[in-house]
């Protein structure tokens, strides 16, 4: 499975998309790991790798501004520091 079908099929983590295949990686990133749930998850990074979601989660994180919940971002910095070195 591709990205862009993952995203498709989860249109409930996109709601606010009109068309979320047209998506860039790393706005399908953030919105999984905000509104996605478990299985989601998992299956993100079955199709990009837990390496390469925190790459893109770590570059999204350092900017000033972010729209990750901030119990999200901290939960997900704890799990990459340890998951994905």
């Amino acid at each position: 499975m591709t990205l862009k079908n993952f995203i498709k099929k989860r249109r409930d983590s996109v709601w606010y998309v009109k068309e979320p295949e047209n998506l860039s990686q790393e706005a399908i990133v953030e919105a999984v790991l905000n509104y996605g749930d478990f299985d989601d998850v998992k299956k993100l990074f079955s199709i990009l790798g837990v390496r390469k979601t925190a790459m893109i989660f770590r570059k999204q994180t350092q900017r000033e501004r972010i729209n990750y919940d901030p119990k999200i971002a901290h939960y997900f910095n704890l799990y990459f520091k340890k998951h994905a070195r």
